[in-house]
Protein backbone atom coordinates (compact mmCIF):
# COMPACT_ATOMS: atom_id res chain seq x y z
CA UNK A 1 0.00 0.00 0.00
CA UNK A 2 1.13 3.31 -0.88
CA UNK A 3 1.17 6.71 1.39
CA UNK A 4 -1.74 9.16 0.49
CA UNK A 5 -0.66 10.35 -3.15
CA UNK A 6 0.04 14.23 -3.07
CA UNK A 7 -3.34 15.83 -4.62
CA UNK A 8 -4.82 13.84 -1.65
CA UNK A 9 -2.61 15.15 1.17
CA UNK A 10 -3.66 18.36 0.28
CA UNK A 11 -7.58 18.05 0.50
CA UNK A 12 -7.30 15.99 3.63
CA UNK A 13 -6.07 18.65 5.89
CA UNK A 14 -9.17 21.07 5.38
CA UNK A 15 -11.40 18.35 5.69
CA UNK A 16 -10.12 17.40 8.69
CA UNK A 17 -11.28 20.85 10.30
CA UNK A 18 -14.58 20.81 8.16
CA UNK A 19 -16.09 17.40 9.05
CA UNK A 20 -15.57 16.76 12.95
CA UNK A 21 -18.67 14.57 14.57
CA UNK A 22 -19.13 15.31 18.13
CA UNK A 23 -19.91 12.28 19.87
CA UNK A 24 -23.29 14.13 20.89
CA UNK A 25 -24.42 14.46 17.57
CA UNK A 26 -24.75 12.69 14.43
CA UNK A 27 -22.73 9.78 15.21
CA UNK A 28 -24.00 8.96 18.18
CA UNK A 29 -27.77 10.30 17.86
CA UNK A 30 -28.67 6.48 18.86
CA UNK A 31 -27.18 3.41 20.02
CA UNK A 32 -26.04 1.15 17.77
CA UNK A 33 -28.67 -1.44 16.49
CA UNK A 34 -28.07 -5.25 16.41
CA UNK A 35 -28.19 -6.04 12.58
CA UNK A 36 -31.35 -7.60 11.76
CA UNK A 37 -30.82 -8.19 7.65
CA UNK A 38 -29.46 -6.99 4.19
CA UNK A 39 -30.42 -3.52 2.66
CA UNK A 40 -28.54 -3.81 -0.11
CA UNK A 41 -24.92 -5.47 -1.34
CA UNK A 42 -22.24 -2.92 -3.08
CA UNK A 43 -19.64 -4.89 -4.90
CA UNK A 44 -19.79 -7.38 -2.27
CA UNK A 45 -20.07 -5.02 0.59
CA UNK A 46 -23.15 -5.73 2.70
CA UNK A 47 -25.30 -2.30 3.76
CA UNK A 48 -27.76 -3.70 6.76
CA UNK A 49 -31.26 -3.02 7.85
CA UNK A 50 -29.67 -1.40 11.08
CA UNK A 51 -27.48 0.72 9.36
CA UNK A 52 -30.58 2.36 7.17
CA UNK A 53 -32.65 2.64 10.17
CA UNK A 54 -29.89 4.30 12.36
CA UNK A 55 -28.89 6.94 9.44
CA UNK A 56 -32.99 7.76 8.97
CA UNK A 57 -33.85 7.68 12.35
CA UNK A 58 -33.65 11.12 13.29
CA UNK A 59 -35.70 12.30 10.03
CA UNK A 60 -38.68 9.51 10.69
CA UNK A 61 -38.84 10.64 14.00
CA UNK A 62 -39.66 14.83 13.06
CA UNK A 63 -41.89 13.10 10.13
CA UNK A 64 -44.27 11.22 12.51
CA UNK A 65 -44.55 14.04 14.32
CA UNK A 66 -46.11 15.59 11.42
CA UNK A 67 -47.59 13.65 9.45
CA UNK A 68 -50.32 10.26 9.87
CA UNK A 69 -52.05 7.55 7.78
CA UNK A 70 -50.71 7.24 3.80
CA UNK A 71 -48.88 10.57 4.05
CA UNK A 72 -47.10 9.58 6.47
CA UNK A 73 -46.36 5.67 4.92
CA UNK A 74 -44.87 8.03 1.68
CA UNK A 75 -42.57 10.24 3.56
CA UNK A 76 -40.74 7.26 5.27
CA UNK A 77 -40.52 5.30 2.40
CA UNK A 78 -38.81 8.45 0.87
CA UNK A 79 -36.47 8.68 3.80
CA UNK A 80 -35.76 4.90 3.88
CA UNK A 81 -34.71 5.07 -0.07
CA UNK A 82 -32.72 8.68 0.53
CA UNK A 83 -30.74 6.92 3.43
CA UNK A 84 -29.99 3.74 1.53
CA UNK A 85 -28.95 6.04 -1.60
CA UNK A 86 -26.55 8.04 1.16
CA UNK A 87 -25.14 4.58 2.26
CA UNK A 88 -24.52 2.93 -1.16
CA UNK A 89 -22.92 6.05 -2.44
CA UNK A 90 -20.49 6.13 0.47
CA UNK A 91 -19.73 2.86 0.48
CA UNK A 92 -18.60 3.36 -3.43
CA UNK A 93 -16.50 6.14 -2.16
CA UNK A 94 -14.75 3.76 0.63
CA UNK A 95 -14.60 1.65 -2.13
CA UNK A 96 -13.01 3.66 -4.75
CA UNK A 97 -10.57 5.05 -1.71
CA UNK A 98 -9.41 1.18 -1.40
CA UNK A 99 -9.38 0.23 -5.08
CA UNK A 100 -6.66 3.44 -5.70
CA UNK A 101 -4.52 1.87 -2.33
CA UNK A 102 -4.70 5.47 -0.68
CA UNK A 103 -3.95 5.91 2.56
CA UNK A 104 -4.66 8.04 5.70
CA UNK A 105 -1.63 8.60 7.68
CA UNK A 106 -2.33 7.55 11.69
CA UNK A 107 -1.55 11.07 12.91
CA UNK A 108 -4.25 12.01 10.46
CA UNK A 109 -6.59 9.98 12.44
CA UNK A 110 -4.97 10.96 15.96
CA UNK A 111 -4.98 14.49 15.33
CA UNK A 112 -8.71 14.09 14.55
CA UNK A 113 -9.30 12.02 17.84
CA UNK A 114 -7.62 15.20 19.93
CA UNK A 115 -9.83 17.73 18.57
CA UNK A 116 -12.69 15.76 19.30
CA UNK A 117 -11.90 15.08 22.45
CA UNK A 118 -11.04 19.20 23.41
CA UNK A 119 -14.08 20.43 21.53
CA UNK A 120 -16.35 18.21 22.91
CA UNK A 121 -15.41 17.17 25.98
CA UNK A 122 -13.03 19.83 27.21
CA UNK A 123 -9.61 17.40 26.80
CA UNK A 124 -10.67 14.99 29.35
CA UNK A 125 -10.17 11.45 27.27
CA UNK A 126 -11.64 9.84 30.39
CA UNK A 127 -14.92 11.16 29.87
CA UNK A 128 -14.87 10.42 26.25
CA UNK A 129 -14.00 6.93 27.02
CA UNK A 130 -16.54 6.65 29.25
CA UNK A 131 -19.49 7.71 26.91
CA UNK A 132 -18.15 6.03 24.44
CA UNK A 133 -18.85 2.53 26.84
CA UNK A 134 -22.38 4.06 27.66
CA UNK A 135 -23.39 3.62 23.81
CA UNK A 136 -21.80 0.75 23.43
CA UNK A 137 -19.00 2.00 21.57
CA UNK A 138 -15.57 0.28 21.54
CA UNK A 139 -12.63 2.96 20.92
CA UNK A 140 -11.67 1.32 17.57
CA UNK A 141 -14.96 1.50 16.25
CA UNK A 142 -15.22 5.09 16.61
CA UNK A 143 -11.46 6.00 15.42
CA UNK A 144 -13.04 4.06 12.22
CA UNK A 145 -16.38 5.68 11.86
CA UNK A 146 -14.12 9.09 12.05
CA UNK A 147 -11.51 7.48 9.12
CA UNK A 148 -14.43 6.77 7.08
CA UNK A 149 -15.52 9.91 7.30
CA UNK A 150 -12.27 11.49 6.33
CA UNK A 151 -12.27 9.34 3.75
CA UNK A 152 -15.55 10.59 1.76
CA UNK A 153 -14.95 13.77 2.39
CA UNK A 154 -11.48 13.89 0.98
CA UNK A 155 -12.33 11.64 -1.87
CA UNK A 156 -15.09 13.77 -2.94
CA UNK A 157 -12.93 16.91 -2.53
CA UNK A 158 -10.33 15.16 -4.01
CA UNK A 159 -12.20 14.21 -7.62
CA UNK A 160 -14.15 17.79 -7.62
CA UNK A 161 -11.41 19.68 -9.17
CA UNK A 162 -13.99 23.28 -9.75
CA UNK A 163 -12.82 25.81 -12.29
CA UNK A 164 -11.07 29.18 -10.82
CA UNK A 165 -12.80 31.07 -12.60
CA UNK A 166 -16.54 31.39 -13.78
CA UNK A 167 -17.11 33.28 -17.05
CA UNK A 168 -18.69 36.96 -17.27
CA UNK A 169 -21.43 36.03 -19.35
CA UNK A 170 -22.86 33.22 -17.25
CA UNK A 171 -22.25 35.69 -14.18
CA UNK A 172 -24.78 38.34 -15.70
CA UNK A 173 -26.85 36.04 -16.69
CA UNK A 174 -27.44 34.44 -13.79
CA UNK A 175 -27.83 38.00 -12.48
CA UNK A 176 -30.13 39.19 -15.31
CA UNK A 177 -32.50 36.21 -14.40
CA UNK A 178 -32.48 36.24 -10.74
CA UNK A 179 -32.31 40.02 -9.86
CA UNK A 180 -35.02 38.95 -6.78
CA UNK A 181 -32.30 37.07 -5.17
CA UNK A 182 -30.85 40.48 -4.86
CA UNK A 183 -32.94 42.74 -4.19
CA UNK A 184 -34.41 43.35 -0.39
CA UNK A 185 -37.99 43.08 0.55
CA UNK A 186 -40.02 46.17 0.03
CA UNK A 187 -41.92 46.76 3.38
CA UNK A 188 -43.82 50.08 4.78
CA UNK A 189 -44.92 51.19 7.40
CA UNK A 190 -48.60 51.68 7.12
CA UNK A 191 -51.59 53.36 9.49
CA UNK A 192 -55.15 52.75 7.89
CA UNK A 193 -58.47 53.91 8.76
CA UNK A 194 -61.42 51.49 7.74
CA UNK A 195 -65.10 53.35 7.80
CA UNK A 196 -68.18 50.34 6.82
CA UNK A 197 -70.24 51.01 4.69
CA UNK A 198 -72.71 49.86 6.35
CA UNK A 199 -73.00 50.92 10.22
CA UNK A 200 -76.15 49.22 11.38
CA UNK A 201 -79.55 50.97 10.00
CA UNK A 202 -77.02 53.52 8.58
CA UNK A 203 -77.45 54.26 4.41
CA UNK A 204 -74.01 54.06 2.45
CA UNK A 205 -74.00 57.72 1.72
CA UNK A 206 -74.04 58.58 5.02
CA UNK A 207 -71.09 56.61 6.22
CA UNK A 208 -69.29 58.03 2.89
CA UNK A 209 -70.55 61.39 3.80
CA UNK A 210 -68.62 60.51 7.47
CA UNK A 211 -65.32 58.90 4.99
CA UNK A 212 -65.25 62.15 3.67
CA UNK A 213 -65.57 64.26 7.28
CA UNK A 214 -62.20 62.24 8.55
CA UNK A 215 -60.35 62.98 5.45
CA UNK A 216 -61.39 66.50 6.00
CA UNK A 217 -60.36 66.28 9.51
CA UNK A 218 -56.93 64.95 8.75
CA UNK A 219 -55.76 67.45 5.67
CA UNK A 220 -56.65 69.96 8.24
CA UNK A 221 -53.74 68.69 10.29
CA UNK A 222 -55.87 66.07 12.72
CA UNK A 223 -53.39 63.15 14.05
CA UNK A 224 -54.16 60.58 12.09
CA UNK A 225 -53.37 58.09 14.82
CA UNK A 226 -56.05 60.26 17.08
CA UNK A 227 -58.46 60.30 14.45
CA UNK A 228 -58.52 56.42 13.72
CA UNK A 229 -58.69 55.69 17.39
CA UNK A 230 -62.31 57.42 17.33
CA UNK A 231 -63.84 56.66 13.75
CA UNK A 232 -61.55 53.12 12.22
CA UNK A 233 -63.40 50.08 13.11
CA UNK A 234 -60.48 48.11 11.43
CA UNK A 235 -58.71 45.51 13.95
CA UNK A 236 -55.77 48.28 15.13
CA UNK A 237 -57.89 51.10 15.72
CA UNK A 238 -56.73 50.84 19.56
CA UNK A 239 -53.10 51.32 18.36
CA UNK A 240 -54.29 54.14 16.03
CA UNK A 241 -54.49 52.73 13.01
CA UNK A 242 -51.03 51.19 13.24
CA UNK A 243 -50.21 47.78 10.86
CA UNK A 244 -46.22 48.38 11.91
CA UNK A 245 -44.06 47.07 8.82
CA UNK A 246 -46.05 45.16 6.45
CA UNK A 247 -44.72 43.04 3.31
CA UNK A 248 -46.24 42.88 -0.04
CA UNK A 249 -49.01 40.41 -0.43
CA UNK A 250 -50.26 41.29 3.41
CA UNK A 251 -53.26 43.48 2.22
CA UNK A 252 -56.00 43.44 -0.28
CA UNK A 253 -54.38 43.86 -4.24
CA UNK A 254 -56.38 47.44 -4.62
CA UNK A 255 -55.21 48.68 -1.25
CA UNK A 256 -51.75 46.91 -1.43
CA UNK A 257 -51.22 48.72 -5.10
CA UNK A 258 -51.95 52.45 -3.28
CA UNK A 259 -50.09 51.84 -0.45
CA UNK A 260 -47.03 50.34 -1.86
CA UNK A 261 -47.23 53.21 -4.56
CA UNK A 262 -47.53 56.27 -1.69
CA UNK A 263 -44.82 58.61 -1.23
CA UNK A 264 -43.70 58.60 2.58
CA UNK A 265 -46.22 61.02 4.60
CA UNK A 266 -48.62 61.06 2.01
CA UNK A 267 -52.18 60.47 3.07
CA UNK A 268 -54.58 58.95 0.90
CA UNK A 269 -58.05 59.99 -0.63
CA UNK A 270 -60.77 57.62 0.38
CA UNK A 271 -60.80 54.12 -1.33
CA UNK A 272 -63.94 52.53 -2.24
CA UNK A 273 -63.14 48.51 -1.81
CA UNK A 274 -65.10 45.56 -0.95
CA UNK A 275 -68.30 47.87 -0.01
CA UNK A 276 -66.18 50.00 3.00
CA UNK A 277 -64.30 53.12 2.82
CA UNK A 278 -60.11 53.44 3.71
CA UNK A 279 -57.71 55.88 4.02
CA UNK A 280 -54.18 55.21 4.21
CA UNK A 281 -50.82 56.97 5.53
CA UNK A 282 -47.82 55.22 4.65
CA UNK A 283 -45.57 56.74 7.63
CA UNK A 284 -41.78 54.95 6.49
CA UNK A 285 -40.28 52.93 3.46
CA UNK A 286 -37.93 49.97 3.81
CA UNK A 287 -36.29 47.87 1.37
CA UNK A 288 -37.17 46.93 -2.35
CA UNK A 289 -33.50 47.96 -3.42
CA UNK A 290 -31.39 46.21 -5.69
CA UNK A 291 -27.57 45.12 -5.29
CA UNK A 292 -26.00 46.44 -8.83
CA UNK A 293 -24.17 43.43 -10.47
CA UNK A 294 -20.57 44.64 -9.33
CA UNK A 295 -21.86 44.24 -5.64
CA UNK A 296 -23.55 41.18 -6.34
CA UNK A 297 -20.95 39.49 -8.35
CA UNK A 298 -19.11 37.59 -5.88
CA UNK A 299 -21.87 36.02 -4.29
CA UNK A 300 -23.12 35.21 -7.65
CA UNK A 301 -19.48 33.18 -8.85
CA UNK A 302 -19.53 31.59 -5.32
CA UNK A 303 -22.52 30.13 -5.63
CA UNK A 304 -21.89 28.89 -9.31
CA UNK A 305 -19.06 27.44 -8.12
CA UNK A 306 -20.52 25.36 -5.64
CA UNK A 307 -22.92 24.15 -8.49
CA UNK A 308 -20.59 23.22 -10.76
CA UNK A 309 -18.59 20.97 -8.00
CA UNK A 310 -22.17 19.56 -6.98
CA UNK A 311 -23.05 18.93 -10.80
CA UNK A 312 -19.13 17.44 -10.85
CA UNK A 313 -19.68 15.28 -7.65
CA UNK A 314 -22.31 14.15 -8.53
CA UNK A 315 -21.55 12.68 -12.26
CA UNK A 316 -18.18 11.23 -10.30
CA UNK A 317 -21.10 9.19 -7.99
CA UNK A 318 -23.11 8.12 -10.81
CA UNK A 319 -20.08 6.57 -12.58
CA UNK A 320 -18.98 4.88 -9.59
CA UNK A 321 -22.42 3.51 -9.75
CA UNK A 322 -22.58 2.45 -13.46
CA UNK A 323 -19.67 0.42 -12.59
CA UNK A 324 -20.62 -0.95 -9.57
CA UNK A 325 -22.65 -4.64 -8.79
CA UNK A 326 -25.43 -3.01 -6.70
CA UNK A 327 -28.63 -5.27 -5.52
CA UNK A 328 -31.28 -3.63 -3.30
CA UNK A 329 -33.54 -5.66 -0.75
Amino acid sequence: MRDLVRPLAVVLPAVCGLVLLPICCAAFAQEPMAVDGIAAVVNGDVITISQVRSLSAPREKQLRAQYTGQELEKQLKATWELALKDLIDRQLVLQAFKKEKYEIPDHFVEQRMHEIIRESFGGDRNTFIKTLEAQNYTLGEFRQKEMEQMIVQAMRSHNVKKSSIISASKIEDYYRKHRDEFTSKEQIKLRMIMIPGQKDTATAPAQKALAEEVLGKLAAGAAFDQTAQVYSEDSTRDNGGDWGLIERNTLAGPLEKIAFNMPVGRISNIIDYAGNYYILKVEDKQGGTTKSLAEARSDIEKKLLQEEAQQIQERWIASLREKAYIKTF
